[in-house]
C-alpha cells in the first residue's frame, strides 16, 4: 500500500503544469498567430516544404529529395516532422511554419524547466519570457529553416547535462542522461555531427575548465549509447546504402569543407556573430552584462579576480557562460556564416538573465535594472527611428514605393509601441515596481510581435504562388514546365510537381544524382527551342528582370568576342573561342504567349 502524496508536493507539480499550460497559451497563442497568412518564401522556405512534400509522394523516407534531385544538405528530422504535419493539415503554409513554431515553444517550455529546476519558479518564468520575447528566437521561430530545431536539440542535450550532474546516483539521474543521449541523436539527426560534436565541446570544455570530473560519474555510458546509435544511426546506414555518393556530398562537402573553407559562400568578418547575438537579444540585451557578471561573482559584491578564484562554487553559472561563448566561437571561426546559426546560445543566456532578474523583482531593485533600461529605451528608440527612415525613403533597403505605402500604417503602429515602451516602462520601474516594469517589457514585445505578424504579408518577398497555381489547376500531366535560369524552390511545391531548368541550375546536387542527369529535365537554350517547337505544349516560368538582364548579357558577350576577333585578325591569327551561343530571349524569332504575369515573374507558354 503506497502512501498518499503529502499537500505541498501535490501543490507543487500543480504550479509545474500550471505554468506549464500558462506558458503554453500565452507562446502558443504569440508564436502560431497568423502563420499561414502569406506565401512562402524563395529559396528557404520554399525547399524545407518542398523537400517533404517529395518524401510523401515518392514513399521514400530515407533519401531527402529537391524537385526529383537527391539532396543531401541535411539529415531528414524536420523533413520528417514537416511531412507529418503537411500529411494531416495539407500542403500550405501553416502546415509548414507550424514546424519551427512547436520547436520554438519547446525551447521555451524547456528553458522553464530547466531554470526552474536550477533557480526556483520565478526565474523559471522569466528565463522562458527573456528567451520567447527575445527577436531572434521570434524570428527564426516563424521561419521553416532547421535551425530552431537543432537550437532545441542542441540545448535540451546541454539542460539534461547540467540537471544530471546536480543528481545522486539513482533513477532520477539516470533518466536526465537518458535524456541527453536522446536529445543528441535527435539534434544529430537535425543538422549533421554538430549535433553531438558541439554540445559535447561544451561539457568537455567545462568539465576539464572547472575541474567537474567527479560529477561525470556515474555516466550511463553504455546505456546511453546505445539509445544514440538506436536513433541517430538507422537513417545515416540506410542512406549510405541507398546512395553511393552520400558520403561524399553529406560528410565532406556539407560537413566539412562547408566549415573549413568558403565554399557555401556564405562570407562574413569574425565579428559578425557577436553582433547577431546583441541584435537578437533585444529586448533583454541590456540586462546580459550584469546578469552574467553576478552570475560569475556569485553576488553583486565580488571583483572579477575573486569571482574566478571562486570558479568551482559557481561552477553551473560558467556552464552557461561556457556554453553560449563556445557555440558564439565555434560559428565565428567557421567560413560560412549565417545568422540564424548562433541560436543555441540563446537558451543559455536567457538562464542567464531570467534569475538575475528574479533576484532584482525579489529584492525590488530598480536601481539595478538602470542601466538595462537605459539599453532597452535606446533599442526601441532606434529600431522606432528604423522604421520610420524605411518608411520616408524606401530605397534605402530597395523596397518599392508602392510597398512602402501599404506598410505605412502597420510600421507606424510598431514604432509608435517600441516609443511607448522605450518611455513608459522606465517609468513604471521607478514609480511601480521591477515586476511590472519586466512584465510590461514582455507584454510590449508580444504587442510589437502582433502587429509585426499582421504586416507579414506585406513585409514578403513575392514568389511564385500564383504561377505555380494555374499550373496546377490548368496544365496536364504530359505538359512540360521549365524554369529559366533559375529554380524557384516554392513553385514544386504550389504546383505539387516537378519541373526542369534550363541553363543554371541553382542548389539542385545535380552532380550527385546520375538518374536526375539523365532525366532530360535539365537542359540548356538549345534543347529549349527544339522542345519549344514540338508538338507538346511547354511552360516557362521565368522572372522578369532575367529576360532584359539576358539581353544586355548576352550582347556584352558578343561584343567581347567581336574584339576578341578584331584583335586575331589583326594578327593574322585564328580566334579558337566559338561566338556565344544566342539565348531564346534575345532571339527576335522566339516567340511565346504570356499566360500569367505577377510584379517579378512571368508564366509562358509556346501554346494558347
Amino acid at each position: 500500500m503506497t502512501a498518499d502524496p503529502s499537500p505541498s508536493s501535490v501543490l507543487a507539480g500543480n504550479a509545474w503544469s500550471r505554468d506549464l499550460l500558462l506558458l503554453g497559451a500565452f507562446f502558443g497563442a504569440l508564436y502560431f498567430f497568423a502563420l499561414g497568412g502569406y506565401p512562402l518564401s524563395n529559396p528557404d522556405e520554399g525547399r524545407n516544404a518542398e523537400v517533404p512534400r517529395e518524401m510523401i509522394v515518392s514513399g521514400d523516407w530515407v533519401t531527402p529529395r529537391l524537385d526529383g534531385v537527391n539532396y543531401f544538405e541535411k539529415p531528414p528530422l524536420v523533413y520528417w516532422v514537416t511531412a507529418a504535419l503537411e500529411t494531416v493539415f495539407g500542403f500550405n503554409e501553416w502546415s509548414v511554419r507550424a514546424v519551427p513554431a512547436i520547436f520554438a515553444l519547446a525551447g521555451i517550455l524547456l528553458t522553464y524547466v530547466a531554470a526552474r529546476r536550477l533557480h526556483g519558479r520565478t526565474a523559471g518564468l522569466l528565463a522562458a519570457l527573456v528567451l520567447g520575447t527575445s527577436l531572434l528566437w521570434f524570428v527564426v521561430g516563424h521561419i521553416p529553416i532547421l535551425d530552431t530545431a537543432m537550437a532545441v536539440c542542441m540545448s535540451a542535450t546541454l539542460f539534461c547535462f547540467i540537471l544530471g550532474v546536480r543528481e545522486a546516483a539513482g533513477v532520477r539521474r539516470r533518466w536526465f542522461f537518458l535524456g541527453l543521449y536522446a536529445s543528441a541523436a535527435l539534434a544529430t539527426l537535425t543538422k549533421g555531427l554538430m549535433g553531438f560534436l558541439v554540445t559535447g565541446a561544451v561539457m568537455l570544455l567545462w568539465l576539464l575548465v572547472f575541474n567537474q570530473w567527479k560529477r561525470l560519474r556515474p555516466l550511463y555510458l553504455p546505456t546511453g549509447a546505445l539509445l544514440f546509435l538506436a536513433i541517430a544511426a538507422p537513417w545515416h546506414v540506410l542512406a549510405a546504402q541507398h546512395n553511393e555518393t552520400w558520403v561524399h556530398r553529406y560528410v565532406l562537402v556539407e560537413h566539412f569543407l562547408r566549415f573549413l573553407t568558403p565554399v557555401a559562400s556564405r562570407p562574413a568578418p569574425w565579428h559578425f556573430f557577436i553582433w547577431v547575438m546583441l541584435a537578437g537579444l533585444i529586448p533583454w540585451v541590456g540586462f546580459l552584462w550584469p546578469a552574467m557578471r553576478d552570475a560569475l561573482r556569485g553576488g553583486p559584491c565580488d571583483g572579477l579576480r575573486a569571482s574566478w578564484a571562486r570558479r568551482k562554487e559557481n561552477a553551473e553559472a560558467w556552464f552557461f557562460v561556457t556554453w553560449a561563448g563556445f557555440i558564439l566561437f565555434f560559428f565565428s571561426v567557421s567560413k560560412s556564416k549565417l545568422a540564424p546559426y548562433i541560436l543555441p546560445a540563446f537558451p543559455a543566456l536567457a538562464l542567464l538573465i531570467g534569475p538575475w532578474l528574479a533576484r532584482a523583482m525579489q529584492e525590488n531593485a530598480a536601481a539595478r535594472l538602470r542601466s538595462g533600461l537605459r539599453v532597452f529605451s535606446f533599442c526601441c528608440g532606434l529600431l522606432a527611428v528604423a522604421f520610420g527612415v524605411i518608411i520616408v525613403r524606401p530605397t534605402l533597403v530597395n523596397m518599392a514605393p508602392a510597398q512602402a505605402l501599404a506598410l505605412r500604417v502597420p510600421v507606424g503602429v510598431m514604432a509608435a509601441i517600441l516609443l511607448t515602451g522605450g518611455i513608459l516602462i522606465p517609468w513604471l520601474a521607478r514609480v511601480r515596481s521591477v515586476r511590472v516594469a519586466v512584465v510590461g517589457i514582455g507584454a510590449m514585445m508580444a504587442l510589437f510581435y502582433g502587429a509585426l505578424m499582421l504586416a507579414a504579408p506585406l513585409l514578403s518577398k513575392p514568389g511564385t504562388k500564383d504561377l505555380a497555381l494555374w499550373v496546377r489547376a490548368h496544365a496536364q500531366p504530359a505538359d512540360q514546365v521549365f524554369h529559366y535560369n533559375d529554380f524557384y524552390q516554392d513553385f514544386t511545391f504550389y504546383a505539387e510537381r516537378v519541373v526542369g531548368v534550363v541553363g543554371s541550375f541553382a542548389e539542385l546536387e545535380l552532380v550527385e544524382d546520375a538518374t536526375a542527369r539523365a532525366s532530360g529535365r535539365f537542359i540548356d537554350d538549345l534543347e529549349l527551342r527544339h522542345r519549344w517547337s514540338g508538338p507538346g505544349r511547354v511552360f516557362l516560368v521565368v522572372q522578369t528582370r532575367k529576360i532584359a538582364e539576358t539581353k544586355r548579357n548576352y550582347a556584352a558577350a558578343v561584343a567581347a568576342w567581336e574584339q576578341k576577333s578584331a584583335v586575331a585578325r589583326a594578327n593574322y591569327t585564328t580566334l579558337v573561342e566559338p561566338a556565344p551561343e544566342m539565348p531564346v530571349f534575345a532571339d527576335p524569332s522566339f516567340h511565346y504567349r504570356l499566360i500569367v504575369q505577377t510584379s517579378d515573374y512571368f508564366l509562358l507558354s509556346n501554346q494558347p
